[in-house]
């Protein structure tokens, strides 16, 4: 439901006081539109706000929500592609969809919350979680802080499974790390008189190895996690910083520029940055460090051209557990930095985390040309695969030969061999 929260309190269904139903992506299997924690409201009156797949499933959600708020009790739902019947609801992509539909009646724990929360159309809270029970009674517990959150100092949590301490310490083993991790996840509990070992899967409905037959009914929880924005420092106010910068916004990455040099830090093209600092980059970076206000999902792109500037940084960075660090050059220019990273003692295990020259080999050559090659490297080392390169575009540190190919000049078809572009 987190996705809903900047929408939800402006929907008239929902301000009005309809009955309202949440469906929400609980599991999912192969190649799917979207993942798990993806809601989508129905109102009594069939008004939709949200999508769950981009229109190949909702219209039969729609029908399930309408149909569990005339019966009121909650219900799972099963989407995917049927090559036998070419008319079956289903996914075009091939994966699979479980959904949760709950029936959110006037004053449900679910639509206070949202009414109790103050929300722009545009802007959710920044970090956020919603643990909440599925199944009969439902029940929703609000997380405002998910990576300080004790689950076994939550009376609202213990209440949710139940009181019963067994059960309680079992859902905190499993509930913290979603919520510290900023994902979703689903999670069973076994009722306290059973044993009180969980599991939480997410990517099924249910654990495939246990015997439905033999486990007692499980107490159900969905976790929704949202994290502050990640960091992307960008030090060096050149061209390419200004390039970088909304690149790295467009990610949804909370960009801080920084440069020693108030002259060029202070250019009005770096205004739309969320932060700009004029300071020496190693020591802005230590400081933001000592303040824990870097993490493992922070990115690091000096493009300074510059060795004073740009050896203390990385010696620094290197030091730190980043998401990624980048480092503009030539290499020439990288082979001396490597050469003073481990003249400062650098390690070669950290030199191997280091990106220089910087950026996927898409033949970037323009300032946006070259945000779009290190944005894409970002994206590649973050993806599932935990890999910085792809199929025919490996990441420049992997290659050699030059950084910029040779320009080619398009030929108009009028021209003839004696002519000069030929």
């Amino acid at each position: 439901m987190l996705d809903l929260m900047p929408s939800l309190g402006s929907w008239r269904p929902a301000v009005s006081g309809q009955l309202c139903a949440v469906a929400t992506i609980v599991g999912t299997g192969g190649s799917v539109p979207r993942p798990m924690g993806t809601s989508m409201m129905v109102s009594e009156h069939g008004e939709v706000l949200g999508s769950l797949s981009g229109g190949c499933v909702e219209g039969a959600v729609v029908e399930a929500a309408l149909e569990a708020m005339r019966d009121g009790g909650p219900r799972l739902e099963s989407f995917g592609y049927s090559a036998e019947d070419a008319f079956a609801v289903g996914l075009s992509c091939g994966g699979e969809l479980e959904v949760h539909i709950q029936p959110l009646g006037v004053g449900s724990p679910e639509l206070s919350l949202f009414n109790g929360q103050s929300l722009t159309k545009d802007r959710a809270p920044a970090a956020m979680a919603l643990i909440r029970r599925l199944g009969a009674g439902g029940g929703v517990v609000v997380v405002n802080d998910p990576v300080r959150f004790r689950a076994m100092e939550s009376e609202e949590l213990a209440k949710l499974v139940g009181n019963h301490p067994a059960t309680l310490f079992a859902a905190a083993a499993q509930v913290e790390p979603l919520l510290q991790g900023g994902r979703a996840g689903l999670v069973r509990l076994a009722p306290p008189e059973g044993c009180i070992d969980g599991w939480v899967t997410t990517d099924r409905w249910a654990a495939e190895s246990q015997e439905e037959d033999t486990q007692p009914e499980p107490i159900t929880l969905f976790v929704e996690s949202r994290l502050p924005a990640a960091r992307m420092l960008i030090f060096g106010a050149n061209d390419f910083g200004a390039a970088l910068l909304p690149a790295g916004q467009l990610l949804g990455y909370n960009v801080t520029l920084c440069d020693a040099r108030p002259a060029f830090a202070q250019q009005s093209r770096f205004a739309g940055a969320d932060q700009v600092v004029t300071d020496w980059p190693h020591r802005y970076l230590e400081a933001e460090a000592a303040a824990r206000r870097i993490d493992n999902r922070t990115v690091v792109c000096v493009l300074t051209h510059d060795p004073k500037f740009d050896i203390p940084l990385l010696e620094t960075a290197l030091r730190f557990n980043l998401a990624y660090v980048g480092a503009m050059g030539s290499r020439r220019s990288h082979r001396q930095r490597v050469d003073a990273l481990l003249d400062a003692g650098t390690t070669p295990d950290a030199l191997e985390r280091l990106h220089s020259p910087i950026g996927l080999n898409l033949g970037a050559v323009t300032p946006a040309e070259v945000a779009v090659s290190i944005t894409a490297e970002i994206v590649a080392e973050r993806g599932a695969a935990g890999s910085a390169s792809t199929p025919g575009f490996p990441s420049l540190k992997d290659t050699t030969g030059p950084i910029h190919p040779a320009p080619i000049h398009p030929v108009p078809q009028s021209l003839t061999q004696e002519d000069p572009w030929t």
